[in-house]
Formats: structure tokens, sequence, C-alpha cells
């Protein structure tokens, strides 16, 4: 039974263990999640994974903590909702709060280069076995695969990644309809999303008082779309510029310390809060940032199912799930740029995905596998 207390329990231990070993960022988390979720425990198919991954992208918020609420309430209802997406948090949180008491108390926050050393070539090697898996079902023909492709070109460019996977849907809708518009002028389609916060103007600092960082913080979860660049906008405008509560200097070191912890980039607003209002803070900042995720996916799951029969809807959903693998893929080009710097880390990543695709090894004993590599290559350093 879907809401069985064995599955419930099965949500809590997956999400946990990936809430304390998914580094990497979304594109990592989701290749992490589709290791457990689809390859190995069979949860989903590769298609309902896949839809998820569009429903996500179609809602403000962090979309690797947001397909953390839809699976665990696909697995286990609505107790899998709530269970699903604070396990996936909590780790991360707690690891987060810990750098913060060390950050306030001495000013800066441990190195991690070496852990990272060894652990990003294994999430290359995670992502790129989720895209090959993934990009056999989303790629249902030369429309979208077309539309794939075009989207990484765009992103390399410099298009706005929101604009890439909304125009992406209404391309493949389009077309895959264009029988059903009975040669109606349709003219150009504008899609007037921003990723972009805008930018208050600067005023005199206002007195920091806890409620005020909850309702800033729930803003933000709530409007929030695209890359962590993004959340440093709207971070910035808010807590910089509008508010006058953080320098730049510490605004950095809050989104620092979230890219070098696992889980989800969004737990940077743990570290501001802590900074700003001790550990009252750092729990009404997490409670605010994450809060809409928990409400737009409860609004959203029902309706996937609903979305995937008609043919107009399904269309924008392959639309949005080819382009989010286009944007998954030239990410981690990226990453692999920046990750795949000598011999052993090219050796890493390519052990990595010959275990992943022949044995099937958890991808959790990877990272680990990784850390281990990274500390002992600083060892011999």
């Amino acid at each position: 039974m879907r809401d069985s207390p064995s599955n419930l329990a099965e949500v809590a231990r997956l999400f946990l263990r990936l809430g304390f070993t998914a580094f990497g960022g979304p594109a990592a988390h989701l290749g992490l999640m589709h290791d457990e979720i689809v390859r190995r425990r069979q949860w989903l198919t590769d298609q309902e994974f896949l839809d998820l991954i569009g429903a996500t992208n179609l809602i403000p918020g962090p979309n690797s903590t947001e397909m953390a609420i839809h699976i665990g309430f696909r697995r286990a209802g609505w107790p899998g909702l709530i269970v699903g997406g604070a396990c996936f948090i909590m780790p991360a949180m707690l690891i987060v709060l810990m750098l913060a008491w060390v950050y306030a108390r001495f000013g800066a926050t441990p190195e991690a280069g070496w852990l990272l050393y060894g652990i990003k070539p294994v999430v290359i090697a995670v992502i790129v076995q989720a895209l090959w898996s993934l990009g056999r079902k989303a790629v249902k023909g030369v429309l979208t695969g077309t539309v794939a492709a075009a989207v990484i070109v765009l992103y390399f460019l410099g298009a706005n990644e929101i604009a890439l996977l909304f125009g992406g849907g209404a391309v493949v809708m389009l077309v895959a309809n264009r029988h059903r518009l009975r040669g109606k002028a349709l003219g150009v389609l504008l899609l007037p999303v921003s990723g972009v916060a805008a930018v208050a103007p600067a005023s005199a600092s206002a007195s920091f008082g806890l409620p005020m960082l909850f309702l800033t913080f729930l803003k933000i979860g709530a409007v929030l779309y695209g890359s962590g660049y993004v959340l440093l906008a709207f971070l910035r405008a808010d807590f910089v510029v509008r508010l006058g509560w953080l320098t730049d200097q510490q605004l950095m070191d809050a989104i620092a310390v979230g890219q070098v912890t696992p889980g989800p980039l969004f737990t940077s607003a743990t570290f501001i809060g802590y900074i700003l209002g001790g550990v009252p803070g750092a729990l009404l900042a997490t409670l605010g940032i994450f809060l809409p995720s928990f409400i737009f996916v409860a609004i959203s799951n029902p309706l996937i199912p609903r979305l995937r029969k008609s043919a107009w809807l399904g269309g924008l959903l392959d639309g949005v799930n080819v382009a989010s693998l286009g944007l998954m893929a030239a990410v981690a080009w990226q990453l692999g740029w920046a990750s795949l710097i000598d011999p052993l880390t090219i050796l890493v990543a390519i052990a990595s995905l010959v275990l992943l695709l022949r044995f099937r090894i958890n991808s959790t004993w990877l990272v680990l596998g990784g850390a281990c590599v990274g500390l002992l290559g600083a060892a011999l350093r």
C-alpha cells in the first residue's frame, strides 16, 4: 500500500542518506535520485521520473528538493510528502548550521577542497549515467532531439535558462499539435519569464527581526526560479541592498558553504539565518525558504497525470523534459571541465561510470569512495 509505514520508513532512510551524500548541485542530485529510485528500487519508471522533473521546472523553488517531495508523496502519500522533503533537507541544514557556528566564532569555514576533489568526478559519472538513461525516454524523435541540442547551444550562448525551459516546452507543444491549430496564425510566442529578482533601490538599514527574516525567505522561496546564481541575486537584493543586514562578503560565504556541503544549495538560508539570529534565525530562515516547495508540490502532483493525458499539455511536458535534460547536459559539461583536472580525476570518473553501468554499484558507495580518494590525495601532497 502506498502510504504504509514500511514505505514511509523507506522514504525516510533513502532521503536521509541522500541528504548526507548528495554533493554537486541539482544535476548531480537528480542523477543520484535516478540511480536509487528508478534503477535500483524501481519505484518509478524513466518516464514517470522525467515527468516529475518537468513538473518541478514548471514551479518555483529548488528542483532537487521538490523531486524528493514528489517522490515521497508518490511512494508514501501525504506523510511521505513531508518526510521525503524534510529528510533530504535536514542533513544539509545541520551541516550548514555547524559551519555557521564555526564561522561566527572564528570568521572562517573549514576547507572542503580535498573532499570535493574526489567526489566531483564521481558526480560527473552519475550525471552522465542518468542522462543516458533518461535521454532515451525524453528524446522521442527529431523534434525533441532538435530542441535538446538547441537548448545546449543557446545555454552556452548565454540564454536565460528559464526562458529555455518554457521556450522548449512551447516549441514542442505547438509543433506536435500543429494539426490542431487549423491554420490559425500564431504570431510570435513570448514567454514573460524572468529568473532574476528586481533589485530594490538601496535603503537605510532596517532593524533586524525574526518575523521579517522569515517573511523575506518565504517570499524568495515562493518566487525563485533558476540556479544558484539567481538565488544569489535575490539574497543580495533583499539582505544586502534593501535591509542592509549582510555584507557582500558574508553573502558570498553563505553561498560558498551551500555549494561545498551536500543537499540543496538553498540551505545557504540556514547559514544566513544563524549569522543574523542564531539558532532560531537559522530554523526560521530554513522553514521560510523551503515551505513554498511543499505547498507547490502538494498542489501540482495530482495534476501531473492530467498533464500527460492532454495532447497540448503533454507536448508542453515533453518539451520541458527534454529542455531540462539539455540544461543538465550543459551543466555536466561545465562541471566536468572544472572537475576533471588531472589523470587521477579522469580515472575516477571513468571507473565510476563503468561501475554504475556494468555492475550497478550503489552511487552512495561511489561518492564515499571518491571522498576517500580525495582524502588520500590530500595526504600524499
